[in-house]
């Protein structure tokens, strides 16, 4: 891979774009239960990833002023000029169309609407909002949530309980994970004057956040059992999961390095959206 591919290609941070689809395909196979259609699923697929990817480089050309006064991003393509922003604006367009015109081409107008909601949330909202307020973070947390949904209406094309409990379980899942992130990077923040919640709280009140998030994140993805569209598996692993998860955030309030906590706190993370998502793609197999 080229030096100026791989800038390109980075540009679209393809981390969140693997996250982010792989908790569209758990929706997708939670909507399917028993059938499968191939094209559908590609479409899905293929279609959000370019969404998502689209979002990212707009949003690495509004932040690449923000991005040039924290370490860990001041190396990015359009902060170093590697990249212009004429023409990453073009490939972010690009993107965006190809995306769009697959999902209303194979999906549903509805799985369109939904992508689109994400998608403007993620540039335009959050773009202002994480600015201005620690608000930003439940702002940002939107977007995130819209991939699952994407899958399951991308099937089912109805926004029903399901698509509701995804929604809520994803961003109740992603406040604790950017929390998280926010801790052990909060010089950074501070740099770029990024008002997140640890700077403009502190580091024990964003802990007590954590709790109340992770809490509300186990009582939404256990109700998927609940309201019979999951198994007993998935409801015995989604439990200890989330209870790992909450004695991690429960030792880390009166932790002395919060920022090794943190780490901790936000890795967990990681692995439970994973474990989540493979349990929906494994109860399709059990149906």
């Amino acid at each position: 891979m080229s030096t100026l591919i791989k800038a390109y290609y980075l540009l679209t941070k393809p981390g969140i774009i693997y996250s982010n689809v792989f908790t569209a395909i758990g929706g997708f196979f939670l909507a399917e239960r028993g059938y499968f259609t191939p094209g559908l699923f590609l479409a899905m697929v293929f279609g959000l990833a370019f969404i998502i990817a689209s979002a990212c480089v707009f949003n690495n050309y509004i932040d690449r002023g923000i991005d040039s006064k924290m370490l860990r991003t001041k190396k990015r393509a359009l902060v170093t000029r590697q990249i212009s922003g004429r023409n990453a604006l073009i490939f972010a367009s690009i993107l965006g169309l190809a995306g769009f015109g697959l999902l209303i081409a194979y999906t549903n107008i509805l799985t369109s609407f939904i992508a689109f909601v994400g998608f403007f949330f993620y540039i335009v909202l959050y773009g202002i909002w994480k600015r201005r307020s620690t608000y930003g973070t439940i702002v940002g947390s939107i977007s995130g949530a819209v991939p699952p949904v994407v899958g399951y209406c991308a099937v089912t094309n109805q926004i029903d309980l399901a698509a509701i409990l995804l929604f809520l379980i994803l961003v109740f899942w992603q406040m604790p994970h950017f929390y998280a992130i926010a801790m052990f990077r909060s010089d950074d923040y501070a740099a770029a004057s990024i008002p997140v919640l640890p700077i403009k709280k502190g580091m024990y009140h964003t802990k007590i956040q954590n709790l109340f998030y992770i809490s509300a994140f186990i009582l939404a993805s256990l109700s998927l059992t609940v309201f019979h569209y999951t198994g007993i598996t998935y409801f015995v692993l989604m439990a200890v999961c989330g209870l790992v998860w909450f004695a991690i955030a429960l030792q880390s309030l009166h932790a002395k390095e919060d920022k090794r906590m943190a780490r901790k706190m936000f890795f967990f993370s990681l692995i439970i959206i994973v474990v989540f998502s493979l349990l929906l793609i494994f109860n399709y197999f059990l149906l």
